[in-house]
């Protein structure tokens, strides 16, 4: 298996990180605060292999382009095919392409890195899996991996890959999960990370572990105060696992949902500035820094 192509030069360039959140949906190529679509995920056909190839279900997702030339000298979000369904609960593409494309967006738009703005879907058996150094799995509380899945991602997290985990809640969708982590490693758990962790504090000024709700609750929220989505799930947890050396290789945040803060940011202005600004984007960001510099 190849090695992984090395980001650690382009983060060099982070000194002109923007230290400030923008504070409205303004820049985007459709859509805005009104409306949206209201349903399941889109259904994402077989051969697409970039987001932008999925039809935006939310708001519209913002474009742009890199220097022609440098393409491939770019931030890739990567997003895991599984085969545990392709929509409805649990489902591998919950909130895309809208989570993925207006997240990169909003990463080269606060950063001084150059994001892919197409991001991309691969199977964990891809053989260009290596070639990325993050990948995204959602919705893991009905993870089901094969043999096969299992030991490519063993071997891409031990050659230096990164996984995020996003969006499951309560304990017996965490159990399932962590139970087919002990497949990968079988040696190794998970631990709670602590808010003096390095994570919170290399881009954005993390104070808490918030917690983000599917678009629905957020907005309600403002009126009965409710953000959890079932009684076992009211507390937010950022746990990991770490190779040999203390490297972390995997982040899983429980008991919130990232991807809607990204995905739904231009639906409703309260959920937009309490969830999406204030909790998704900063934490999402500092995870992506932070793995690609340590």
């Amino acid at each position: 298996m190849k090695r992984l192509i090395p980001l650690l030069s382009l983060f060099l360039v982070l000194a002109g990180m923007v230290a400030a959140q923008r504070g409205s949906g303004g820049g985007r190529s459709r859509g805005g605060w009104g409306g949206g679509w209201s349903g399941g995920e889109s259904r994402v056909p077989d051969s697409a292999r970039t987001a932008r190839e999925v039809e935006s279900h939310s708001s519209g997702t913002p474009e742009w382009t890199n220097t022609p030339g440098h393409e491939k000298d770019v931030f890739t979000f990567v997003r895991v095919r599984r085969s545990s369904g392709g929509w409805g609960r649990g489902g591998w593409a919950t909130d895309t392409p809208d989570a993925e494309l207006n997240f990169s967006y909003r990463l080269q738009q606060m950063t001084s890195l150059k994001v892919d703005p197409d991001a991309r879907y691969l199977w964990l058996t891809d053989k260009d899996l290596s070639d990325y150094p993050f990948i995204y799995m959602v919705e893991p509380g009905s993870l089901e991996l094969t043999d096969p899945e299992i030991e490519a991602l063993r071997k891409y997290l031990l050659n230096g890959g990164f996984l995020m985990f996003d969006d499951f809640w309560g304990e017996r969708e965490w159990a399932n999960m962590a139970e087919v982590m002990k497949r990968v490693f079988p040696d190794r758990g998970f631990t709670e990370l602590s808010l003096d962790h390095a994570l919170y504090h290399c881009v954005f000024e993390i104070k808490s572990k918030g917690q983000v709700p599917n678009i629905r609750t957020g907005t309600n929220s403002e009126f009965d105060g409710v953000t959890w989505e079932r009684d076992d799930a009211r507390e937010v947890h950022h746990r990991v696992i770490t190779d040999d050396k203390g490297r972390m290789m995997v982040i899983a945040t429980h008991n919130t949902d990232n991807g809607d803060g990204w995905e739904r940011e231009g639906e409703n202005a309260y959920y937009f500035k309490n969830f999406s600004e204030k909790i998704a984007y900063p934490l999402g960001i500092n995870i992506i820094f932070y793995a690609m510099t340590h």
